[in-house]
């Protein structure tokens, strides 16, 4: 089964006095790239977090928010009080002897450094596990959503590749028309040039088979039909991250098309090998937000 890249999760739910929700969103991405936001009593576990995060997810570009949600009890920030009473004595001073207006000190009085600072509160060894499975729960909720369109993924790739398939066969059935009308064509062309009896059927023949030999294309198309089976093949398995390794295939499949539709020199053959472009065109697009 395949996942997509692309999923989110969340979940809400209490720690001790501390309530917190943890959303996270997964869009497709060639790495593991992740933009974290978290309250500031959390940042001792940002690393831990990151690596659970990366174990978890693979590849993407993932954000996460963790936010706590107030309580009554929590405490997102504390006060130093005797610093904003000598604070506040100094300011209440200095308007007193400038004759300012006093009413607005305690705005002042905030901002100044020191007076509000992120609380030194953090979590304990036992919450701090149970917030663990808040953000696993989360997770899994992501890894949920992204097997669900996986699925979907799957489908559409499957009916892309069997799309070629149906067009490889239809080059399988025009390839020896193209070899007979080659060989009549150049026939045709000797006789008229220098007449019926004038040329060695034998060298003739000889020259042919080196000529549609150059130009053959059983080859390819044995690879493109034993590389689309190789990706049907890994569709199937259980690695949960194959979409690089279906990318690679797909630029095999797309090699041996290409090479079909400069060797064929036959309009049919070219109109397939543009439909096969076009189908294999869809399938990267789809493959870019495999896992």
């Amino acid at each position: 089964m395949l996942k997509s890249m692309t999923g989110f999760g969340r979940v809400e739910q209490s720690v001790g006095d501390k309530t917190f929700l943890v959303d996270i969103k997964s869009l497709n991405g060639k790495q593991f790239e992740l933009q974290l936001r978290l309250p500031f009593f959390l940042k001792s576990y940002e690393f831990d977090i990151r690596r659970l995060l990366s174990t978890k997810l693979n590849r993407g570009s993932i954000d996460c928010v963790i936010s706590l949600k107030e309580t009554g009890n929590a405490k997102p920030v504390s006060i130093n009080m005797d610093l904003a009473k000598s604070y506040y004595q100094s300011l209440s001073e200095l308007s007193t002897s400038l004759n300012l207006d006093s009413s607005h000190i305690l705005s002042t009085l905030v901002k100044l450094p020191e007076v509000i600072t992120p609380t030194s509160e953090t979590l304990t060894s036992s919450e701090w596990e149970a917030f663990e499975e808040i953000i696993v729960g989360a997770i899994n909720n992501l890894n949920k959503h992204r097997t669900d369109e996986g699925g979907m993924l799957e489908k559409e790739l499957l009916f892309r590749i069997d799309a070629i398939l149906k067009l490889q066969q239809k080059i399988i059935i025009l390839e020896p028309l193209r070899q007979k009308a080659i060989r009549e064509k150049i026939t045709k062309l000797l006789e008229e040039q220098i007449g019926k009896d004038n040329y060695d059927n034998n060298r003739l023949e000889q020259e042919l088979i080196y000529y549609i030999e150059k130009i053959d294309v059983s080859e390819e198309q044995a690879r493109l039909v034993n590389h689309c089976k190789y990706f049907k093949s890994v569709l199937l398995e259980n690695e949960e991250t194959k979409g690089k390794k279906l990318s690679f295939i797909l630029q095999e499949i797309g090699r041996e098309i290409n090479t079909t539709g400069s060797k064929s020199y036959d309009a049919e053959i070219q109109k397939i090998v543009v439909m096969m472009k076009d189908e294999l065109e869809k399938a990267k697009e789809q493959i870019l937000n495999v896992l």
